[in-house]
């Protein structure tokens, strides 16, 4: 360990997306702060790349769309067809002339670490942490045996709490164990420009006002899996319902691509005060955006974790596909209806009812929403954990309370 200590010049490959690489920066951020005089190099795929600026334990960015991680890395960035060993022998030659002191590759316990290792060590990085299934030999230096399962009678780790378990066999150690994401004054003048004339309330970032029963909730109806996305026209009717009750402004999120999958929620809900800023601003923005929100109505994608770090409570809409990456740290509601096909890890949903979901209804998302605008306490998590498929599918997570007939919301305690 006292190579460790002693190490300046820090790469930390995490190849996903912008999700993963969130969930890994308390993590980073330990690495950091537990050397003198830290460099940290991020490592991560073109898509995650725009998370940089908002990363302050990061000091320099590389990126990468390795073969091996979840993206289309058949192609260079100039179109050409790409042949995967030129492509990794180019990288590890890219990361030899960085003269890296250690490389520590995060992984989901689903995913191998061999491949990110085998590249590091062709770049000559001397020390490499990642967890590891089998033995890595000399593909790495230090590793921590896998412990997660999908036989396993217990739940997983949350994905943060396992990369903080992993940097702390390395002494990298950090109190503060929440999600970073820096919202800059830029980011925020850049939403106010963008806002100032349809939405003067959320650009100026103005309070409730004094009656206590207008703010600003963000959906996010969208997903890059099919099968972690609520139905768009139960989006709709809870952006209608809250609209309704509590005088709020209901903004649909997403990305350009997402822009008709938003529109199309806000034409059924056909209040005024719903309306879609899908596409309208770059990720600073929407960070700012997420900062000023009273609540966040999500799919388990993106969002949530951006939530999570910019401490705005969230009510997830969590399909049972991998239970490491609900919210962490943040006052939320998970909500989900429980299946014996739990735990699919598939973009589509195997068995084609989509139940996890699906049987979620419009109240159960309503009472969700108002008990974390109430500022209601944070009620456990009851995740399922039955890998033998032995139940019948069961109601909504136990963390939910009883329907209760709707009644105005207050935000004077939301933050």
């Amino acid at each position: 360990m006292s190579a460790w200590r002693t190490a300046r010049r820090i790469l930390c490959v995490r190849l996903d997306n912008m999700g993963d690489v969130l969930m890994s920066t308390p993590a980073m951020q330990a690495l950091k702060d537990s050397g003198a005089d830290r460099h940290v190099t991020l490592l991560t795929s073109r898509g995650a790349a725009m998370l940089a600026p908002h990363l302050p334990m990061v000091d320099r960015l590389l990126t990468w769309d390795a073969p091996w991680a979840r993206h289309d890395a058949s192609v260079r960035e100039d179109g050409v067809p790409n042949d995967i060993g030129d492509a990794i022998g180019a990288c590890a030659a890219r990361l030899a002339a960085e003269a890296f002191d250690a490389a520590v590759i995060f992984t989901v316990y689903t995913q191998s670490a061999l491949p990110a290792a085998m590249l590091c060590s062709l770049a000559g990085i001397p020390l490499r942490l990642a967890h590891c299934r089998e033995n890595p030999y000399a593909l790495l230096t230090d590793w921590a045996p896998e412990t997660e399962s999908r036989d396993s009678l217990t739940l997983p780790r949350h994905e943060v709490a396992r990369q903080l378990d992993l940097v702390r066999r390395v002494g990298a150690t950090v109190a503060d164990t929440r999600m970073r994401f820096a919202v800059r004054d830029e980011d925020r003048r850049m939403l106010q420009a963008s806002m100032a004339d349809g939405f003067p309330r959320v650009a100026t970032g103005a309070p409730p006002d004094p009656a206590g029963n207008k703010g600003l909730i963000l959906i996010h109806p969208g997903a890059t899996a099919a099968s972690r996305r609520w139905p768009a026209r139960r989006f709709a009717a809870v952006a209608r319902e809250l609209a309704m009750q509590t005088g709020a402004e209901v903004f649909l999120t997403g990305s350009a691509s997402e822009a008709a999958l938003a529109e199309s929620v806000c034409a059924e809900a056909a209040h005024p005060a719903v309306r879609s800023m899908a596409g309208q601003l770059p990720l600073g923005a929407m960070g700012a955006l997420i900062e000023r929100a009273s609540l966040i109505i999500s799919n388990n994608s993106g969002p949530v974790h951006l939530a999570a770090a910019l401490g705005t409570p969230v009510v997830d809409l969590y399909a049972l596909t991998n239970p490491q990456h609900g919210p962490w740290q943040v006052p939320h509601r998970t909500l989900f209806a429980d299946v014996p096909c739990r735990y699919c890890y598939k973009s589509v949903c195997p068995e084609g009812h989509h139940r996890c979901l699906r049987d979620v209804t419009v109240e159960q998302v309503l009472l969700a929403a108002r008990s974390l605008l109430a500022g209601e306490p944070q009620i456990p998590d009851a995740m399922p954990w039955h890998p033998t498929g032995e139940r019948e599918p069961c109601s909504l997570s136990a963390s939910m309370l009883p329907i209760t007939t709707p009644q105005p919301v207050s935000f004077a305690t939301a933050r």
